[in-house]
């Protein structure tokens, strides 16, 4: 064989052999992860010839699949698809799947590895594969609240059990019907998923977790105090308290809401601070405390951590080396400082729950065609941002904010509510957003909530004074209520 011939024999072994190991490394090594990227329509297509398991509300499927005579051999169907939207996202053949429906895939469609036994009884038996079914923590009747409280504002809503984490209620608004994108005709699904994305109320994005962050405004607040506390202030530390305060290094000045003075000789309590949500008072203690306390403090209640419940959500964000000026407006909640709604009802939920923080999660119980239990969520402790003694002082003063301060409208009669209001500016042309966090009974507290309305909500775009005490803290007290009367304390 001459030297031509050889050379060329070597370069056509080399080029088989890197097409056999390419092709081996993408049957073998990528396998999982093509059959899961939502642009794999075969796989689609494969999984809409089996049952698809159902997604679970107290018991009741509100996501299921039914036989039907196409191609595809079942429909996806979803049961009050709006009002669950947020959490059991779409399964479609033309857009692939969003939130549960997508991250507990393999569980419904029937591929996990925790389903190897029944997969293997169904050859046997020459039975048709099926997919376990997904039973989540939201309550039904907490959700319908919150989404009937927000309406058509534009906002979201979680609650919290604190005590382990349960996502009881996650609602945004507006939100969409996953049926529109569940159809088997191409063109109509293409057609309703441009309409959808042509919104300008954008009702694809899950507000409540997933979202833009937002300003947190006053309810950051509590993540001061808490800081606070912890560096020796009590309720009852005096703090400067000026209706207007210079802010270093610049000529701009801060001040209250509509130019208030928070008490009579510029001095006023923690308690009273957070009582009547003073600026200048909160503003003047984190340049007290200094950037890296507060920003201590916040990651460990979440801040710029990854939080999957299994819902991936937006990384709440902190200002990064802020001077005086900017960590006075950081300490009230604006300039860098943002925030989901989920982060916002973790600090609430770790203050209810004597200083611990649970991981908060959305699927409780996984159970195979057989309703063996095959996954089931134990609350599990995220980290202990506050003690329990420091939970119990700022308790103690978010009872107060409801009871004498900026969040009355959420008290509820004979109950003790702890509570903060927020009113953050967008920096924008427009109304701010609303906030009120929460819990109750403040004594032994059963759920704990973020609600948040943008822009002012129906106020706001009325031109009216829009605050989260007017706005958000209805919404919150409603939903409280209805978790309280299930309780039997209501």
């Amino acid at each position: 064989m001459n030297e031509p011939v050889r050379r060329l024999s070597v370069v056509i072994l080399i080029m088989f052999l890197g097409l056999m190991g390419a092709a081996s490394y993408i049957q073998v090594i990528t396998a999982n992860s093509l059959n899961a990227d939502n642009r794999n329509v075969r796989t689609l297509y494969r999984e809409y010839g089996t049952f698809r398991g159902p997604l679970i509300v107290g018991g009741e499927a509100v996501v299921t699949s039914v036989p039907v005579d196409d191609p595809f051999n079942y429909q996806r169907t979803y049961q009050d698809g709006p009002l669950y939207a947020a959490a059991t996202g779409y399964y479609s053949i033309v857009y692939g799947r969003s939130a549960l429906e997508q991250t507990e895939n393999s569980l419904l469609n029937g591929s996990d590895d925790a389903l190897f036994w029944n997969r293997l009884g169904d050859l046997f038996a020459g039975r048709e594969q099926e997919g376990a079914s997904v039973s989540m923590t939201l309550d039904s009747t907490l959700q319908q609240v919150a989404t009937d409280q927000l309406g058509d504002q534009v906002g979201a809503v979680v609650a919290l059990d604190p005590r382990t984490g349960e996502i009881l209620a996650m609602v945004t608004s507006p939100t969409y019907d996953p049926a529109l994108l569940a159809g088997h005709n191409s063109a109509q699904v293409n057609e309703n998923y441009q309409e959808l994305l042509n919104d300008p109320g954008e009702p694809l994005v899950n507000r409540a977790i997933a979202g833009d962050t937002y300003p947190p405004g006053s309810v950051f607040k509590l993540v001061v105090t808490a800081a606070a506390l912890e560096s020796g202030y009590s309720a009852d530390t005096e703090l400067y308290a000026p209706q207007e305060l210079d802010l270093p290094g610049t000529s701009a000045t801060m001040t209250n809401y509509a130019d208030e003075k928070c008490s009579a000789n510029d001095t006023t309590t923690l308690a009273d601070a957070l009582r009547v949500s003073c600026n200048t008072a909160f503003a003047n203690l984190g340049m007290s405390l200094g950037w890296d306390v507060i920003e201590r403090k916040a990651k460990e209640f979440g801040w710029t951590s990854q939080i999957d419940v299994p819902l991936r959500a937006a990384v709440s964000g902190l200002p990064d080396d802020p001077d005086a000026a900017q960590t006075a407006m950081a300490s009230i909640g604006q300039y860098d400082v943002r925030s989901t709604p989920l982060q916002m009802a973790m600090v609430t939920a770790a203050i209810a729950n004597d200083g611990t923080l649970m991981n908060p999660y959305l699927v409780k119980t996984v159970r195979a065609p057989d309703l063996r239990v095959i996954q089931q969520t134990e609350p599990s402790e995220y980290g202990q941002p506050m003690t329990r003694t420091d939970a119990a002082s700022l308790t103690a003063m978010m009872v107060d904010v409801v009871d004498n301060g900026s969040g009355r409208a959420a008290a509820i009669p004979g109950v003790e509510v702890a509570g903060k209001t927020g009113t953050a500016e967008t920096g924008l042309d427009t109304p701010p957003h609303n906030w009120f966090v929460g819990f109750a009974p403040a004594g032994n507290p059963t759920i704990a909530i973020a609600v948040l309305v943008e822009n002012g909500g129906d106020r706001g775009s009325a031109g009216q004074e829009a605050t989260g005490g007017i706005v958000a803290a209805p919404i919150a007290k409603a939903v409280m209520e209805a978790a309280l009367a299930q309780d039997g304390d209501g």
